[in-house]
C-alpha cells in the first residue's frame, strides 16, 4: 500500500502547510453548477479540506457544518470565512470520530474525499445519508475511474475511484437530480489541476 494510504494524517498536515490554498479558494465547479438543487437551511461538508466549499455553501445563506482531520487545513479554512465574512461551523475529526447527528442537514456535501475504500467507503456513505433529512439533497464530486490514465490529482488507487454504478447502489430510493460521467480541465489550486475523469451526483433523499 502506498504512503498516501498507511500515513494519511502526516501527509496531509504537510500538504496543507503551505502558504496559500492547496485546492484554491474558489468552490469545486460542480457543486457551484448544482446550486439550484441545493435546499435551504443546513449543510455538512464532507472532509472540507481548506473550506473553500463551506465558505461557499455559507454564502449561498446555508447553515455550515464542515470538519477535516488536518489541524493545518481547518485553520486556513477559518481564515477563509473571516476573510469572506461568514460563519461555518468547522470541526477538526476524522470521519469515524465526527458526531453525524441523524436526520439532521437539508443538504450534504462530499467533494473529491476519495481516501476511503470499499469498506470504508460503504460505512462513510451510510453515515452521510443517515445525517441527510428525507427530501434533502445529497452532492457528490469524484474522480472516475477514467481518472488512472491522467495525473492530475485522486487516488491512484482503481477500487478509490467512481462510477455511476456506485452512485445509484449507495444511494438506492434517492431521486436523481444530476448523474453524469465527463472529462473535464479542472482548475483548482496546485492540487487538481488539469483533464480529469468526473462524477457528479446530485440526488434527493427519499421522503420517510
Amino acid at each position: 500500500m502506498s504512503k498516501v494510504f498507511t500515513h494519511p494524517l502526516e501527509r496531509w498536515q504537510h500538504r496543507f502547510n503551505i502558504d496559500g490554498y492547496l485546492f484554491g479558494e474558489q468552490p469545486n465547479a460542480y457543486l457551484a453548477s448544482q446550486q439550484q438543487h441545493l435546499m435551504p437551511g443546513t449543510a455538512l461538508s464532507v472532509a472540507d479540506g481548506e473550506g473553500r466549499n463551506s465558505v461557499w455553501l455559507a454564502k449561498q445563506g446555508l447553515q455550515v457544518d464542515a470538519f477535516d482531520f488536518s489541524s493545518n487545513a481547518v485553520h486556513k479554512a477559518h481564515q477563509l470565512a473571516a476573510a469572506h465574512r461568514v460563519r461555518v461551523n468547522f470541526h477538526c475529526s476524522d470521519w469515524q470520530s465526527f458526531n453525524w447527528p441523524r436526520a439532521h442537514y437539508d443538504n450534504v456535501v462530499g467533494i473529491f474525499f476519495q481516501f476511503a475504500g470499499p469498506d470504508q467507503r460503504a460505512q462513510l456513505f451510510a453515515r452521510m445519508d443517515a445525517a441527510l433529512k428525507p427530501g434533502g439533497v445529497m452532492v457528490i464530486q469524484g474522480y472516475s475511474t477514467a481518472q488512472l490514465k491522467f495525473n492530475t490529482g485522486g487516488p491512484g488507487e482503481l477500487d478509490h475511484l467512481y462510477d455511476e454504478a456506485l452512485m445509484r447502489t449507495s444511494f438506492t430510493g434517492y431521486e436523481v437530480k444530476d448523474l453524469q460521467t465527463y472529462e473535464a480541465e479542472v482548475s483548482e489550486g496546485s492540487a487538481h489541476n488539469g483533464m480529469s475523469g468526473l462524477v457528479g451526483f446530485v440526488a434527493t433523499k427519499p421522503m420517510a
